[in-house]
């Protein structure tokens, strides 16, 4: 919503206004004591900047468990991946949240975790727990990461906005998409994943020269290519951004409702539907982690309903859980992706960094 989530997700939270916690109850004495040993009620969660939660829950997890919850913002998804595993073995928190199945290979195998079962882990769907044999990992939430478009824009031009990656390489759509970099983007990776599902291992990069010929614009983020380059963003509005196509999530509409004032009666951004790729995000117990019993308790928290149920207008994703409800804003302006494309893990772990250096070969140069 990480994503990215966002990637994550999502950034979508922080760029649109929804307020983050950088910490729940812990100043600089809490934030000292987190490193005198697994005593300490002070609890570190590592995450990508755009990791967001009610204040109320994280106060609720307090009074329940006695520790306090401190924040520690790395960037965005790959980046805060990268620092652990440059920290590996004397990491800089408890609980790492934010890796996801197009990342999770590299931290399975750096040994980033510590093998713990969260309580709760029986009310997630087993086609989400990637690591069940050893449960180094427990899934959290999931997004699709898929092309958003501006109503208006397809209205005022009397064209039918894309339904499916096939379609983004037609003439009519020339020099209106805008993606993000597959190197450093949890999104980018995500779109250039489903593209690899969609088109085979023989008919990716083709199509990859089709959309490059059809004026594709690659940026660095999320950040850049939604909120500054996408006409269709309250973001992208007030910069005067010019393309009407953008690859972000299927839950980005509600947000362009839940912040404009007033709330529209309709989203003014819509979902290519055939463009999406199922993206999951884990949380893991840190390896050498100082609070280790703090961080199992956080992590039985985050697989519980409250928490749970708190994710969607705060970091737009889908809960995990499937006794979590969805918000009716939620469920009202976002869209439902019955069949998005998946890669399996061990494929993308065999493959990721040669797609990404041949895409980048393709694309960037």
């Amino acid at each position: 919503m990480s994503t990215t989530k966002k990637f994550a997700l999502s950034a979508l939270a922080a760029a649109l206004g929804v307020s983050t916690l950088a910490a729940c109850g812990g100043g600089s004495d809490d934030g000292a004591k987190s490193s005198g040993g697994s005593k300490s009620k002070t609890v570190t969660l590592v995450s990508h900047d755009s990791f967001a939660a009610s204040e109320s829950v994280l106060k609720a997890f307090t009074k329940e468990t006695g520790y306090k919850v401190q924040v520690l913002k790395s960037g965005d998804a790959g980046s805060a991946l990268n620092q652990e595993i440059l920290t590996k073995g004397s990491p800089r928190g408890d609980v790492f949240f934010g890796v996801d199945n197009t990342l999770l290979s590299r931290a399975l195998d750096n040994d980033l975790f510590t093998s713990y079962e969260a309580k709760g882990l029986d009310r997630v769907p087993a086609g989400l727990q990637l690591d069940k044999a050893e449960h180094r990992v427990t899934p959290i939430d999931t997004g699709d990461i898929c092309v958003n478009y501006d109503k208006k824009y397809f209205a005022d031009k009397k064209l039918a906005p894309p339904k499916s990656f096939d379609d983004l390489a037609k003439p009519a759509y020339k020099d209106l998409l805008v993606t993000e970099n597959a190197e450093n983007s949890s999104p980018g990776l995500g779109f250039l994943l489903g593209t690899t599902a969609q088109y085979g291992d023989d008919g990716w990069q083709d199509y990859w020269k089709q959309l490059k010929d059809n004026g594709v614009k690659v940026v660095d983020s999320w950040e850049q290519a939604y909120n500054e380059e996408f006409s269709g963003s309250a973001g992208g509005k007030k910069t005067k951004g010019d393309r009407p196509l953008v690859v972000s999530y299927a839950s980005s509409p509600p947000v362009e409702v839940l912040y404009a004032k007033p709330q529209p009666k309709e989203a003014p951004t819509g979902v290519a539907t055939g463009t999406c790729f199922r993206q999951t995000e884990f949380a893991g117990l840190l390896s050498g982690a100082k609070n280790e019993a703090g961080g199992k308790a956080l992590l039985d928290f985050l697989v519980g309903k409250q928490f749970q149920e708190d994710m969607p207008l705060n970091m737009f994703v889908n809960p995990v859980a499937k006794d979590a409800k969805l918000p009716e804003l939620f469920t009202k302006f976002g869209a439902v992706i019955d069949k998005p494309q998946t890669v399996a893990p061990d494929k993308i772990a065999d493959n990721r960094e040669q797609w990404v250096k041949s895409w980048s070969s393709l694309v960037l140069k």
